[in-house]
Parts: structure tokens; C-alpha cells; sequence
């Protein structure tokens, strides 16, 4: 199995995306493409101990990201 058919089987599911430079969200995924590129909804942004909501559709750039967790 490739890590994008792992990636499909978890959409409109909630996960955690850890991004360089020490940014995560939290949210539901809604979309994934080849490049690895996340629709996130209801997501939340955080940064050290402060979580702040991002309300609408995030787009998360999949250069950007260094893992994904369920």
C-alpha cells in the first residue's frame, strides 16, 4: 500500500499535521492530492502552547510538511 491510498482511507477523518519551523493543525481531512497537498476543515492552528482556530477550508502545502498522524 502507498502512503497516498493511506492518505485517501483517512479523509473525513481528523488529523494532526506537523509542519517545518515547529507549526502544526489539527483538523479534518477533506482532500490530498499527488503532491501531498491537505484540505483541512475545522482546523486549528498550534504553535508552542497557543492553539488559535482557522475557520473555512486550510490548504496545507505538502513541501511544507514533515509527517501526518491519525
Amino acid at each position: 500500500m502507498r502512503p497516498l491510498d493511506l492518505l485517501q482511507q483517512r479523509l473525513h477523518q481528523r488529523v494532526l499535521v506537523e509542519m517545518r519551523g515547529g507549526r502544526s493543525y489539527r483538523g479534518v481531512l477533506d482532500a490530498v492530492d499527488q503532491h501531498l497537498n491537505l484540505v483541512l476543515t475545522g482546523a486549528e492552528e498550534v504553535e508552542a502552547e497557543t492553539v488559535t482556530p482557522r475557520p473555512g477550508l486550510t490548504l496545507v502545502r505538502g513541501d511544507s510538511i514533515v509527517y501526518i498522524s491519525p
